[in-house]
């Protein structure tokens, strides 16, 4: 449904590009990254409103590149909403009737109040509404007004995180029951997994990883990607004794899954190490153990710590599962 090819911009000493990827019919697509690393200058550069962008946009096969917001028909939706404050909610919603027919007008507009909870706000004054209000109003008109693409930038940021899961569920449903396609950026690792058909992980002005949403937050393919996700515990090959080609690859060990024992199990792959340093969390300790001039960083329950008598200085076995290695 959207293709994007080679888009290019620079703004002072910062980059966006080359970036290249295609977005399906009707699916959630989210672009995960760190703040600055270029998101909202991608959105607004789809969406027609920065100047100087090189490379094709495309959206239905039909090329965007050279067109204004008005005629690519995007809905965008900005992270402080952008709501007209001199305007009911119910004005706000149907505000694009000024410059545009929308199909079926009523039928929609009527669907939406219902869908997102908003009829009782409809005669309300915009500046007196809570943050989850505003988005959901915000989320209305740029459905309204019937847009090929809905353009999502940190939608959630700005409201309540006791509100956050229900404004979720109603996102997910959207591009189903309006058939449209959303593009949604965000740097929270929750919304991603819960919304998203498909991810792309952007750092730096750069695309690094794309791909099917579990595939992605599960088995990145760079250490810098591996290190955004926070995977911990990243070491070569040749760490776990590897004498095949995987000595040269770069693995990934999870802290929840490495085992202190006093003895060693052929089972497993184990290493004499020594306590370095102990953090009491709530309920597990962080343990923090030198393996072969390097630390490893272990989770281990408070049960099994109280067990294992564990304690800084000490030395003991430590020991990971061969299936429990992930590689990068």
């Amino acid at each position: 449904m959207l293709k994007i090819k080679n888009l290019f911009i620079k703004e002072g000493s910062f980059t966006l590009g080359e970036l290249s990827f295609e977005v399906a019919t009707n699916s959630y697509f989210v672009i995960l990254g760190k703040t600055g690393s270029g998101k909202t200058m991608l959105l607004e550069s789809i969406a027609g409103l920065k100047e100087g962008v090189r490379g094709e946009i495309y959206c239905d096969e039909k090329n965007m590149t050279n067109l204004s917001p008005e005629e690519r028909n995007f809905g965008f939706v900005y992270q402080d909403f952008m709501l007209f404050s001199n305007m009911s909610v119910e004005k706000n919603i149907k505000f694009s009737t000024r410059f545009k027919k929308i199909e079926k007008s009523d039928e929609l507009f009527k669907d939406l109040i219902s869908f997102l909870h908003i009829k009782e706000l409809l005669k309300r004054d915009v500046k007196h509404l809570s943050g989850g209000e505003k988005q959901r109003v915000a989320i209305a008109r740029a459905i309204y007004s019937r847009p090929k693409l809905l353009l999502l930038d940190e939608p959630l940021s700005a409201v309540d995180p006791n509100l956050r899961s229900s404004i979720m569920k109603l996102l997910k449903n959207i591009t189903k029951r309006y058939d449209t396609t959303i593009v949604h950026v965000t740097h929270n690792f929750k919304e991603a997994s819960f919304l998203a058909d498909n991810i792309a992980i952007m750092l730096d002005g750069k695309i690094l990883q794309i791909g099917k949403a579990n595939d992605v937050l599960n088995k990145p393919k760079s250490i810098d990607v591996a290190k955004f996700l926070g995977f911990k515990n990243i070491f070569k090959g040749s760490f776990f004794d590897f004498e095949d080609e995987r000595k040269d690859s770069y693995f990934s060990v999870d802290p929840n899954r490495i085992l202190f024992s006093y003895e060693k199990n052929d089972k497993y792959f184990c290493y004499k190490s020594k306590i370095e340093s102990i953090l009491d969390i709530t309920d597990h300790y962080k343990v923090f153990a030198k393996v072969k001039k390097r630390v490893v960083f272990a989770k281990v329950p408070k049960n099994m710590f109280d067990k294992l008598e564990l304690k800084e200085t000490k030395e003991c076995m430590l020991c990971i599962d061969e299936k429990d290695i992930r590689i990068i």
